[in-house]
């Protein structure tokens, strides 16, 4: 019997849907760049049969399908197919100023909020309640609504003093049934109660979206017939398993530019770099810092939203191969053709000027095209177009390099050709095999992983990072890594201020290759 070594990766963006299949020894024995459909799960059909065409008769050998997804991302922006979630804070009376989704968008919050409720309960840094939790406030507030699909639970300093939340988990499920869907904070985010709660709403709302999706892949991967097991991509670079990716689908947001910095990475054989991928109509550039994602610290918005969960630190421009230049003014972007460049860029016969076609006019092959004869005018235009792009893409590299010079540039994505070989601040200018599909990579090579936070006071730091660690580890195993390999990859120490005592606050995060079919469930017996 052949090893079931082959593993398919599938990234979702904007304009294509990538594919690859990659085998144990990390080779990648096929490829292919769909486009995207507007239900998203046609564009993953056809990019998975095509790559299990490509390698017949070793389709057996298929043992995982992982998948990087916008569709949490483009439910929020969207406005669709969001469920109703009644919202508890535990804080009361020290947290009331401020209510639940304060600052959200008003259809948002109209299309999302069943009713909020501000209860007392929470506690202080140093875990001493803020108040007794109030248990038939609680159960006025929910019997006093009409209708809601899910209950959202943030109490204050949860992530280290996650009893008050347990406990009305508990209560609201007796109330209403053990089936009542209860979305906890502290599972969510760490300490920062407006963007923690903020993102603990957001995925109760796309508990529905996230069901529809994982059954879409599921059903792809049975009409293929195979035998495979499939795990959804993490805004932090590292994977999670289906079911766990139903109960979190707010986690899946950033999975695109995280599975590409992978990708880049492992293609790359960096472990320490800046990444740069160019599509159709931005670029996005981020940092790999051990062979991960580098995250940013800031607190994030989402369609509208402020959160604070984990995302990479990724800075955006508008430069694209299909991003316009404008002919009366000389200005690149932000508009772009997107995937309608094949009929409308001048190297297509199209009478949109590009930056894809800048660049044919500076010598780059894109797939073996002629520019048409262009006048003076319209080559001074694109050569000055492109010197501006170089001029962006230099002054970004520069700020995510904070001042190093010698760190490599790995450009990858299907407009890498925009990306100058001699670009000043770097150390060296990469172009992997198979960089065009480094977002589909990065999804396949990607390992199981979990985070988890603790707040200490100083002295006790040991033992919190040893208890951080410890529920790190089995988050990881919980998403799907194997345990006996899974290992604290990062540990970041945060000083906490305004505190009696000095405190710090204790993110780790833990990461592991995926368990073998079957041996999870063999583990749990």
């Amino acid at each position: 019997m052949s090893a079931r070594d082959l593993s398919i990766g599938v990234d979702v963006g904007g304009t294509n849907t990538d594919a690859v299949v990659i085998d144990g020894a990390g080779s990648v024995l096929a490829h292919t760049k769909q486009a995207t459909t507007l239900d998203v799960t046609g564009g993953i059909r056809a990019g998975i049969s095509t790559v299990l065409a490509a390698i017949g008769e070793d389709r057996p050998r298929v043992s995982r399908v992982m998948l990087g997804t916008t569709h949490a991302t483009n439910a929020i922006v969207g406005r669709q197919q969001l469920d109703r979630v009644a919202t508890i804070r535990l804080g009361a009376p020290a947290a009331t100023e401020y209510p639940p989704l304060l600052g959200w968008p008003r259809d948002l919050v109209d299309l999302v909020l069943a009713g909020s409720a501000m209860v007392r309960g929470g506690h202080m840094v140093d875990g001493t309640p803020i108040a007794k939790l109030d248990r038939d406030g609680i159960l006025r507030f929910l019997d006093g609504l009409d209708h809601f699909d899910a209950v959202a639970v943030t109490g204050i300093f949860s992530p280290s003093s996650p009893e008050q939340e347990f406990e009305v988990a508990d209560l609201v499920r007796n109330h209403l049934g053990p089936d009542t869907r209860v979305f906890l904070s502290q599972d969510i985010g760490p300490t920062g109660l407006l963007e923690r709660e903020n993102a603990t709403v957001l995925n109760a709302a796309l508990y529905g979206v996230a069901r529809s999706v994982t059954e879409a892949l599921v059903t792809v991967v049975a009409e293929e017939g195979l035998d495979a097991a499939t795990f959804f991509a993490q805004n932090d670079g590292t994977l999670m398993s289906l079911d766990y990716a139903a109960q979190y689908p707010v986690l899946t947001i950033g999975s695109g530019p995280a599975n590409s910095i992978r990708g880049a990475a492992y293609l790359s054989g960096t472990d320490d770099a800046i990444v740069v991928d160019v599509g159709g109509t931005t670029s996005d550039l981020g940092v790999v810092v051990n062979g991960f994602p580098r995250e940013s610290t800031l607190p994030r918005e989402i369609g509208g939203v402020r959160t604070n969960f984990r995302m990479p630190d990724i800075l955006s421009l508008g430069i694209g191969g299909g991003t316009v230049v404008d002919r009366v003014t000389g200005a690149v972007g932000p508009r772009s053709v997107g995937y309608r460049i094949a009929t409308e860029g001048l190297l297509f016969g199209g009478s949109t000027p590009t930056l894809t076609d800048a660049a044919a006019f500076a010598g780059a092959s894109v797939d073996g095209r002629t520019l048409p004869r262009q006048s003076a005018a319209a080559q001074e235009m694109l050569r000055a177009a492109l010197a501006r792009a170089h001029e962006r893409l230099e002054e970004a590299v520069e700020r995510l390099s904070l001042g190093r010079g010698d760190v490599p540039l790995v450009v990858v994505g299907g407009g890498g050709f925009l990306v100058p070989d001699d670009l000043p601040g770097i150390g060296s200018v990469i172009r992997p095999d198979h960089g065009g599909v480094a977002n589909a990579v990065g999804a396949a090579i990607s390992l199981a992983g979990g985070r988890a936070d603790q707040l200490s006071p100083l002295e006790d730091r040991d033992a919190a990072i040893a208890a951080a660690s410890e529920a790190a580890v089995a988050k990881a195993i919980q998403a799907g890594a194997d345990p006996l390999e899974v290992t604290v990859v990062d540990v970041l120490e945060t000083p906490v201020t305004y505190t009696e005592r000095p405190t710090v606050r204790v993110s780790v995060k833990a990461a592991g290759p995926l368990a073998r079919l079957g041996e999870r469930t063999v583990a749990a017996v």
